[in-house]
């Protein structure tokens, strides 16, 4: 009997098919046996699994890796910025060199993991910079907005694979409109004073760009689910993983505005 399996034909043609023969030995196999073929066969079992090592392609692995090389340095650099205690103008500095490299990364064709590197560790140093700030202001915000994006993140994460989540093109359309909308906001906030992120409506805008860095959080997921299934070349993981730390990033910093407003209002 044929199989579809051109292993298992060869190996019917050649051994099964014939047990029962004359010329069948005490091991049930024809003597027409090729031992050669019988070492083959074993190699291809033994063979290790394709890998985005030997395909070239991302796999989700590839997008974890490099996601925590990213957060590992942006933690390194941003316990010395907290245990260094910079001022405004190294702040600022960071800020700027950040904020030109991840339009680079961004708008490139070219993945360039040396620039995304070079981001995870200014951010890091921006970070903690602006975390220490709001620590001697607010003591013990800095534990409670980390747990709280912790969480977010875990949620969200469970959210997408169980499919509470769908990424639709029209809510990508929201958003993007949405994230627009808000950058304005922003600025308009900070020519006016920041009467908007600290007035009357601080809580409610807040809330808004908690929920707003959440959803592209989950949009962060989606991104990378689909590449990774379309075999995009193993170097996009690196995006990818630019992607996933820019939102998680912004998510922390919403938390920690937040915070610090529920806590005046206190």
């Amino acid at each position: 009997m044929e199989s579809s399996n051109p292993v298992l034909n060869r190996y019917n043609r050649r051994g099964y098919a014939s047990m029962g023969n004359s010329n069948v030995g005490t091991t049930g196999f024809s003597t027409s046996y090729d031992a050669n073929e019988g070492g083959q066969l074993e190699d291809l079992y033994n063979a290790p699994a394709a890998s985005s090592m030997r395909t070239g392609r991302m796999t989700m692995d590839d997008v974890v890796t490099r996601t925590g090389i990213l957060f590992a340095i942006l933690m390194v650099t941003g316990g010395f910025a907290w245990k260094s205690n910079f001022g405004s103008g190294t702040l600022i500095g960071s800020l700027l060199g950040a904020t030109a490299l991840g339009l680079v990364i961004s708008f490139s064709r070219k993945v360039r993991p040396a620039l995304i590197l070079a981001y995870a560790a200014l951010e890091g140093i921006v970070l903690g910079t602006i975390s220490a700030a709001y620590e001697s202001a607010y003591p013990g915000i800095i534990s409670q907005a980390l747990i709280a994006t912790a969480v977010a993140f875990v949620g969200v994460l469970f959210a997408y694979r169980s499919g509470k989540i769908s990424i639709t093109a029209r809510a990508t359309k929201i958003a993007t409109g949405a994230i627009i909308g808000y950058l304005i906001l922003g600025v308009i906030n900070m020519i006016g004073g920041n009467f908007i992120f600290n007035g009357t409506f601080g809580p409610l805008v807040a809330v808004f760009g908690v929920g707003l860095a959440t959803f592209f959080l989950a949009m962060d997921f989606d991104q990378a689910a689909k590449a990774a299934a379309m075999g995009v070349p193993q170097e996009e993981s690196w995006r990818v993983g630019f992607g996933l730390m820019v939102s998680v990033v912004w998510l922390y910093l919403e938390v920690l505005r937040l915070l610090s407003i529920l806590r005046n209002d206190r």
